[in-house]
């Protein structure tokens, strides 16, 4: 009896060996998809790790060792790597919760050292800075402006959409094509295109590791999207908007409350899945260090309305952009219900949208999207004129 508890302690003993350490510094990074490999970056130092792409370097929530592999989770999107090191290379998984909860999964295989998205090279083709950009999602088309920079071979840039922009999309020019991802736990996309003088085109844009849509661009240095303050407003009748809504308490609270009266107040519109929303967040946060006086309230469209599955989520996205204001638990997911919620609305298209409340409870302005720090001079600009749209509803 002895020997057969001895034998068995030994097969559990070997059955998990202590975890190799992955290897601080810069790992390529590959998941496959429909339309060809996916290639990204991920820095790991001091004991944390961090997906880079071009100008961003933005945290994983946790990094830990369990049985035989390293795990690194985005809790805030359900996405979680796990990964078996062996020496200079990773081999795992990467998965994810979908917007319907479900999970999807695809081979993780990364290679420490190597710095290149696509390839190497300094000689290229080369592309314009600006493009006007036509997507077809086999269902309908939509526009949107495509922002590049080039150095060599290296590209950085993004895609700016009447709902936000793609975030900061990292690649290179390779022979005759365009070659664009990102991946920060959320956004896992994959842009491939021609280049063709002054036109892009045969364009593929993959999503999630399987969605796809074409798309195609021709050089226009004045291509600009419809007004953003203009794609959502109230319907005839209203000048105002109302709401109640629970918070992680289960408290209700008004935008009728005292607390909001006499006082200029934005109201997001958001999901602390989207990454756009994120960025948002991260400028209203400061905004409202900055600006103690106005009030700034968040309306949360969450994949489940299940308290202990988003409640902590919520949490999570306050305590990483150190937000003061309460973000109340407002429906689900989808635009159709955030629509429902909001009735006086004509419809509300984009995660995030944010309305601007002057002192007498007047909505002043509604702004559909968010052009986040990825978008460089949009994001200044947009800024800019927040700012000085608020001060000025401050001083009535």
């Amino acid at each position: 009896m002895l020997s057969i508890f001895l034998l068995l302690s030994g097969i559990l003993f070997f059955s998990f060996p202590k975890p190799q350490e992955a290897k601080q510094g810069t790992w390529r990074a590959e998941i496959p998809t429909v339309a060809g490999v996916l290639p990204f970056h991920i820095l790991i130092e001091n004991n944390r790790a961090y997906a880079i792409n071009a100008d961003e370097k933005l945290a994983f929530d946790t990094l830990f060792y369990k049985n035989d592999s390293l795990h690194l989770k985005m809790e805030l999107f359900d996405a979680e790597i796990i990964a078996k090191v062996d020496g200079e290379t990773m081999k795992g998984v990467f998965r994810k919760k979908m917007a319907n909860l479900d999970n999807r999964e695809g081979e993780f295989t990364a290679k420490w050292g190597q710095r290149f998205r696509f390839a190497n090279g300094k000689e290229s083709q080369a592309l314009s800075k600006k493009y006007a950009i036509t997507f077809n999602d086999g269902k309908s088309t939509y526009e949107a402006v495509g922002i590049f920079e080039q150095k060599n071979n290296k590209v950085k840039g993004t895609f700016l959409t009447t709902t936000g922009d793609y975030r900061y999309l990292d690649g290179n020019v390779v022979g005759d094509s365009l070659k664009l991802t990102c991946f920060d736990g959320n956004h896992v996309y994959l842009f491939i295109a021609k280049i063709n003088g002054d036109s892009l085109s045969g364009g593929t844009f993959c999503y999630s590791m399987k969605g796809t849509e074409k798309w195609s661009g021709i050089k226009n240095e004045k291509a600009a999207l419809p007004d953003a303050n203009s794609l959502t407003f109230l319907k005839l009748g209203f000048n105002s908007i109302d709401f109640s809504f629970p918070d992680e308490t289960g408290k209700m609270i008004s935008i009728k409350d005292e607390r909001y009266k006499n006082k200029v107040t934005i109201v997001q519109i958001l999901g602390s899945w989207c990454p756009n929303c994120m960025d948002e967040t991260s400028f209203l946060a400061e905004f409202k260090k900055k600006n103690p006086s106005i009030e700034i309230i968040g309306l949360a469209f969450e994949k489940s309305l299940e308290p202990s599955f988003v409640n902590p989520k919520i949490q999570r996205l306050k305590t990483r952009f150190g937000v003061t204001y309460p973000i109340l638990l407002a429906g689900k997911n989808d635009k159709a219900d955030a629509s429902d919620k909001l009735p006086m609305l004509n419809k509300i298209i984009s995660f995030p949208t944010t309305i601007i409340i002057d002192k007498k409870g007047i909505v002043r302005q509604i702004h559909t999207g968010f052009s986040g720090p990825g978008t460089g001079e949009y994001y200044n600009k947009f800024v800019e004129e927040f700012t000085r749209f608020v001060e000025k509803l401050e001083k009535e």
